[in-house]
Parts: structure tokens; C-alpha cells; sequence
């Protein structure tokens, strides 16, 4: 069984897309449509990664991440945050995240920096991920 990944997003075509491109890395992915349920579905299952996409109804993903990396529980799942406004998550922090990628993103960055993080959970050596200021 390959690692796991939980990807929430609203948009069905950047689901269909992540899905896609990380099922075919031997991922295991799960995906939300929305916010609804991501506890439950944290909580039941095991992750390995959590991808999120900043606006979301209800809740945004940067505090979702927030509650992720604040929960014993959870605090080790690694998490990247996308959105197509970087210049908002900028001014509000990066909620303890992990990564941020800016929308529209490039595949084969998201899928680099997906195995990094995995890789650097399992103790893998890794380059850093955050980029200089």
C-alpha cells in the first residue's frame, strides 16, 4: 500500500488533476470537496501528507493547518497550502504549514515537493522546502 495523501480542495477539476498526477506516483489519495468532515476523516484514518487549498466554505485550509499542527495527534502529518492568492496567506502567516504553493501550480513541483515531504517524514534525507526571503 502506497502512502497516503488527504487532498481537500472545492474545485472538482484540481481534485481530479492532484488525484490523478499523486495516484500515479503510488500514492493513496483521499479527497474532501470541502471542509466538511476533515476531522472525522483525520481522526479515522492515517496520513502521510494533507494538501489544502486556502479558500475553502467555513473554515479556510490555513486554519484547518493550524488545528492539524496543533493537535498531538496530527502535528507530524506534513501539510502544503495552496491558493491562487499568495499575497493573503503572505499578510495572515503560513498557519505552521509546511509549504505553500501559489495556484496555478506546476505538477511536477507539487509532486517533488509532495515525496520530499514524505520522504523527510519517513527520515529521509531533504533539501530544505521554504524558499529564502
Amino acid at each position: 500500500m502506497g502512502k497516503r495523501i488527504l487532498i481537500i480542495d472545492n474545485d472538482h477539476d484540481v481534485l481530479d488533476v492532484i488525484q490523478e498526477a499523486l495516484s500515479y506516483e503510488g500514492y493513496d489519495t483521499v479527497t474532501l470537496i470541502d471542509s466538511d468532515g476533515y476531522e472525522q476523516t483525520l481522526a479515522k484514518e492515517q496520513f502521510d501528507i494533507v494538501i489544502i487549498d486556502y479558500l475553502l466554505e467555513g473554515i479556510n485550509g490555513g486554519d484547518i493547518c493550524h488545528q492539524i499542527k496543533s493537535a498531538d495527534a496530527s502535528k507530524h502529518i506534513p501539510v502544503i497550502i495552496m491558493s491562487a492568492y499568495p499575497k493573503v496567506l503572505q499578510s495572515l502567516g503560513d498557519y505552521g504549514c509546511d509549504k505553500f504553493m501559489p495556484k496555478p501550480f506546476d505538477l511536477t513541483e507539487l509532486i517533488d515537493v509532495t515525496n520530499q515531504l514524505v520522504n523527510s517524514r519517513s527520515g529521509k534525507h531533504t533539501e530544505a522546502l521554504h524558499e529564502p526571503e
